[in-house]
């Protein structure tokens, strides 16, 4: 079954770099292509669902898809427009910038807000309950990371970063709730089984994401 769905993955890989061969690489062709090959995955499972074999599938679902002719042209002339190029990258990495400096924020708060209410004397539940923000921090930390756009790499699909973005926030999520349930109740197996399913969710959603990534290194540089 992997097998089979890798070698979908690589027929698709293979159907979008012919279809805009010859196009400038750049950040917005990568976007458009991922956006392409998911659309795409999804037809093919639907016609699959319908009894048809996956050669039979795939070649239905790109006739579906109809002309895109339109979207390779429009990708053809962006390759060569280096200064949209230019805007592009520079408000996404600005975007990307903004949402780093947040979450390194955000975990620096929740840190010394902890340590603050430590040397106050308050209850350890009140001690770690600024770890909240610590949570908010790590997850938007890893959205802006993944999605800024770096002489190697493209920046990743927006969604798939959410993704992982979630996974992150869902494992330190568990932790934090492991940390201040055991507090509450002074009983180590509570806070494990509070952490548990966190855990579980969290790690199973990224190691899903890691194990379905694309490459996202450039070809050739596009910045001279």
């Amino acid at each position: 079954m992997q097998k089979n769905k890798k070698a979908l993955d690589e027929k698709i890989e293979r159907y979008f770099n012919d279809l805009f061969a010859g196009v400038g690489q750049s950040q917005q062709l990568f976007d458009l292509k991922e956006e392409l090959s998911t659309n795409l995955k999804e037809k093919i499972a639907d016609y699959q669902s319908r009894g048809l074999d996956g050669e039979q599938a795939f070649k239905e679902a790109v006739i579906s898809m109809g002309d895109l002719s339109g979207l390779v042209e429009d990708m053809r002339q962006l390759g060569q427009d280096t200064a949209k190029q230019s805007v592009y990258s520079s408000m996404a990495n600005r975007i990307s910038i903004a949402g780093t400096i947040a979450g390194v924020l955000l975990i620096l708060f929740g840190g010394f807000t902890i340590f603050m209410l430590y040397f106050m004397g308050l209850s350890a539940v009140n001690v770690v309950g600024p770890g909240i923000f610590i949570v908010a921090g790590g997850a938007l930390l890893t959205y802006s990371l993944l999605t800024r756009e770096t002489h190697k790499k493209y920046g990743m699909n927006k969604i798939r970063a959410a993704l992982y973005a979630v996974s992150a926030g869902v494992i330190l999520f568990a932790l934090f709730s492991g940390i201040i349930t055991n507090l509450a109740t002074v009983e180590l197996y509570t806070g494990i089984s509070a952490s548990m399913v966190f855990s579980l969710v969290g790690v199973g959603l990224f190691l899903g994401l890691l194990l379905t990534g694309t490459d996202r290194r450039k070809k050739r540089s596009n910045r001279g």
